[in-house]
This record gives structure tokens, sequence and C-alpha cells, in this order.
């Protein structure tokens, strides 16, 4: 294995060491007895699976992937960059800390001990394949493969790793990811069933030569050979839980729970997952047999009712393995400068960002020019009563914080008159102590309601560039229709500012580019709607962020409470 110098460090002090670990998860999967499993494709994917729940992976999905690795700075870098291992350990440890916030307190988790598992399982993988070396497109695939989600989205995320710019798959670093996939199963020894071919790629698209984003989805339906186990590790997972009412024809047990295997032979012969994995028969039935695989129980009823349904053409027979997306990529925005993270030190930020804007759409409006004063004079009614409006919710918002400000300073003033034997104070700490867990579990919110802001915040610059597109069409189609209209006079121009009078960098100052360029002089679109959507969806995640502060507070008042009774006793 070629590994970056100075990357393998010695972690000192750890209650696992990066040996010690990865003894540990190879005899824990040694302890479940999955080498018993007939089937290659069932036993790499159980394999899998154990991994994946014993280092808490099934907890973090794709997107907080996504985040961690932006947070990480390596979607700036280059796939196949080398990583060292202290970086490597950053990564996940953020991943797995991240989570230990989101989880309620009674699911706790160990951030540390997932971390080493993970890390000394990703270094295996690693170390599998001859000269094989950790990068950054390495730590992308295992990560992406290994988290939990949908695996659509899994795919998508692949997807825009191995595409161009256009939107069109790269045969090469699609390749690149075959490659780093199968270190999975060579980790657990399965290198042997799932080997790596040359023309595997061209296998996988045969027909195709430019492959899309709705052509490479359709792995889910139809995988090829080389990862028929990620579909299936993805299915293990969602028919865990999943009870079947009938007994099994081979152990008799009273019920089965997870896969049920029905005979298309043999009449009323059904097996458990655990009897066919393992190759059990009895009876007339024989191991030849074709076998259905159920992944959820149906009453005699629901299916003559779906079969009915079929039959009359009210009920599709096949429903789509995967939703159709558009083929070509939407440019995402930077709004790192617009949106700030959920800090309770800056939570007045996105109300002075909406002040900002109304100045600027005012601004506008006093200098704009306005062909047709009879057809735009509704339009600008709207526009100024819609920055009233977000205006007046702005003042409303900064008051009630404000108010909550001065509350919390009058409440941890120290007064003479509380005492740490002091009942009131008492049933306050134990208030506090009921409510921790509900405002813990508030913490898991405040990320989703950040992001749905930067994804409405993203189509609304869009609408602003297409609509701005579609004016300036129609003001050259009108400057070819009447080519012979004067221009205004220099002394009585209102059309255009004076550079004198105005810079459009002044109010949108520390803004993104894109942003600056949707707010530029021009002609303007109704946007009423749209900033209306904004501005709500800015002040929830106000209110969220009001909601931590209490939070904040009322930990601040516990241990202060806590310290008053220690200094009592």
């Amino acid at each position: 294995m070629v590994m970056e110098e100075g990357g393998q460090t010695e972690r000192r002090g750890d209650p696992l060491t990066g040996g010690a670990a990865r003894r540990q998860i190879l005899v824990e999967l040694a302890d479940q007895n999955l080498d018993g499993i007939c089937l290659s494709t069932y036993r790499t994917a159980c394999k899998l699976r154990f991994i994946q729940k014993r280092c808490n992976l099934h907890l973090i999905d794709i997107y907080n992937v996504i985040e961690a690795v932006r947070d990480a700075g390596l979607n700036a870098v280059e796939l196949n960059a080398s990583i060292s291992v202290t970086r490597l350990e950053n990564l996940v440890s953020s991943l797995f800390n991240q989570l230990s916030k989101r989880l309620p307190t009674t699911h706790p988790i160990k951030p540390r001990e997932s971390t080493v598992l993970f890390v000394e399982f990703i270094l295996a993988a690693i170390e599998s394949e001859p000269e094989s070396r950790l990068t950054v497109f390495s730590v992308k695939a295992i990560l992406s493969v290994l988290c939990g989600g949908k695996l659509v989205d899994k795919l998508r995320y692949v997807f825009s790793q191995v595409s161009d710019s256009s939107g069109v798959m790269v045969l090469s670093k699609f390749d690149h990811f075959l490659m780093e996939a199968l270190k999975l199963p060579s980790a657990v020894h399965e290198r042997p069933s799932f080997g790596y071919t040359n023309n595997m790629v061209r296998s996988c698209f045969p027909q195709q030569k430019r492959v899309m984003l709705n052509m490479f989805l359709d792995i889910i339906s139809d995988p090829p050979p080389c990862l028929v186990w990620l579909p299936l590790m993805h299915r293990l997972a969602n028919v865990e839980n999943v009870y079947h009412p009938v007994s099994c024809s081979y152990c008799r047990s009273n019920g089965m729970t997870g896969f049920r295997y029905r005979c298309l032979r043999c009449r009323g012969y059904q097996l458990c997952q655990n009897c066919f994995w393992h190759g059990n028969a009895n009876g007339s039935h024989g191991s030849q047999h074709q076998m259905k695989e159920h992944s959820s129980w149906k009453s005699p009823a629901t299916k003559l009712g779906r079969a009915l349904g079929r039959t009359l053409g009210c009920v599709s027979s096949r429903e789509p393995s995967h939703p159709v997306y558009p083929e070509e990529p939407e440019r995402t925005l930077n709004l790192a400068n617009i949106v700030s993270k959920a800090i309770p030190s800056r939570q007045d930020e996105e109300h002075k960002l909406i002040a900002r804007y109304t100045s600027r759409l005012a601004e506008t409006e006093s200098s704009g020019v306005i062909p047709t004063r009879s057809i735009n004079f509704d339009v600008n009614k709207q526009k100024r009563e819609l920055i009233a409006q977000l205006e007046s919710k702005n003042r409303e918002i900064l008051a009630e914080i404000k108010r909550l400000r001065s509350e919390h300073d009058a409440v941890c003033q120290p007064s003479p008159e509380k005492g740490s034997t002091n009942p009131t104070l008492l049933a306050e700490l134990r208030l506090l102590r009921q409510r921790k867990d509900e405002l813990e579990q508030r913490m898991s919110s405040l990320q989703e309601s950040r992001r749905e802001l930067m994804v409405q915040l993203e189509g609304l610059m869009k609408l602003l560039k297409d609509e701005e597109q579609r004016q300036a069409a129609q003001a050259a189609s009108s400057a070819h229709a009447f080519p012979s209209r004067p221009s205004p006079s220099p002394g009585r121009s209102v059309g255009t500012a004076s550079p004198q009078m105005y810079s459009p960098q002044d109010s949108l100052a520390g803004v993104g580019g894109n942003v600056q360029e949707a707010f530029a002089q021009g002609p303007r679109r109704n946007l009423r709607n749209d900033l209306l959507v904004a501005a709500d969806s800015i002040t929830n995640t106000v209110s969220s962020l009001v909601k931590e502060l209490h939070s904040d507070d009322g930990r601040e008042e516990e241990e202060r409470l806590l310290n008053g009774k220690d200094r009592a006793g």
C-alpha cells in the first residue's frame, strides 16, 4: 500500500488503538457466522450491513456526508489527490460528533469509538488492493456506499463525481469508482466473488455512447454483476423489521422476519431468509427450484384486489425504480456569504439582509425607467407594499429578540434574596431538567431549516436570472421594432443613475456575485410571491435560533443554580 509519508500516526491514549480496533471489528464480524451463507451476494451484503450498523453509519445519510466533505474543504480538492490519515480522522470525527448532537439522549453513541472503528475499516479496505493509496475519491466512494439514506440519492451523488460539467458520465471516472467500491467486498474477504475486469464499464452500458443521469440510475433495477450487493444491502435494511405471519416450511418457525422466499413450483412451500440463505430444503422441494423473494406481507384479499386492478388497467403493473430527473445539471449558487450557519450570536444577520434587499429594490424603483406607466403602476404599488410588509415584519422580529435578550439579562443578574434552598429555584431547576431533552431534540431541526432556506434562496436567484434574461430579450425585440425612438436627453434622464449618485456594490457589499447579478439594474419582475416565501423561511429560521438561545440560557441557569447549591452545602 502506498501511503502519504507521515499519514499513519500512532493514536496513543485512546481506548482503541488502530490495530486493536481492526482486530475487534474482524472478530465481531466472524462471530456473526455469516460465512455459512451459500450465496456470495447475500453473504457480502450481510457483512457490509453489519459493518455499517457497527460503525453507526446507518444513522448518517448522504446529505450529512456532503456537508462534512464541504466543511473539511475536500470538495475543492482534486479527486486523485492523496489524503492523510489525520485528515481522514478529522472528517469522520466531525460526522459522528454532529450525529451525536442530532440523536436524542435516550439513544447515545460513542463518537470516538465509531471514528476509530470506521477509519481502521477504511484503511483495511485500501490495503486489500495492491499498490492502492488513500485518495479523496476513495474516501468519497466508501462514504457514499456505506452511509445510510436512499440508494437513489447516493447514486446521484456518485454520478456528480463521475460526470463532466455537461452532465455526461466519464467512463474512466466510473471505472475508477467501480475499483474503489469493489475494495469493500475485498475488505470482508469476498474478493473472489466480485473481481474487477477491464471491460466491466462497457458491460454496464453496452448500448449507450452518452450515459446521462437517468440511464445511470437504472443500475437500481438492473445492477451490473460487480455491484449486485449494493442494492441488496439497501433491501436488507428495509426488511429488517418486516414480519410475515406464516410459518417456514423447513424450520417450522411461527412467523418469519426479514425476507420471505416462496417456491414457484412447490405449492405453498415458503422459507425464511435464514433457511434459504443456508440452502435448507426438505420434502419434494429442491435447491434448484426457482424461488421468489418477498419483502412485505400482503393478505390474500389485498393480492386479489391488486390483481383485479392490474387486469382492469387501474393499477400500473410495474412502478418505476427511480424518479425521472432533468438531464442537464443545475448550477448551484454560492450562498455562503448570504446564509450563515446557525450561530446564536449572528442570528439577526438575516434581517439585515432583508433590509438591504428592500432598500436596494426601493432605490431601483426610484431610479429605474418605467416606459409604460399605466401598465407598471400596479406592479410598482405591489412592490412598495411588499417592501413595507417586509420591513414591518423585520422590525417586529428584532423587537422580539431585543425583549428576549433583556429578559435574559434580567434573569442572569444575581439577587441577594435568592437562596440556595429557595423552593422556587429548586422547582425551576426540576423544570429545566425536564425540558432539557425537548430542547436538545430541537437542535436537529436547525440544520434542516437552514437547508430548506438555502434551497429556496437558490430557487429565487434562478427565477431572478431567468426573468432578467427574458426581459432583456423583450427589450431587444422592442428596440428592433422601434429603431427611431429618440434617446432621452442627459439633463432629464431618469433611466440611468450617474456613478456619483449610486454604486451597485454599496448596498450589496459582501454578497456573492450571483446575488449582485440578480439584483443589478434593469427591468424587474413582480417578486411578491418569491420574496414572501424567502421571508417566511428566514422568519422560521430566526424562530428556531431564538429557541436555541433559550436552550443555552436554560443550561446556564441550571449550572448557576447547581453552583449556588454547592456553595451553600
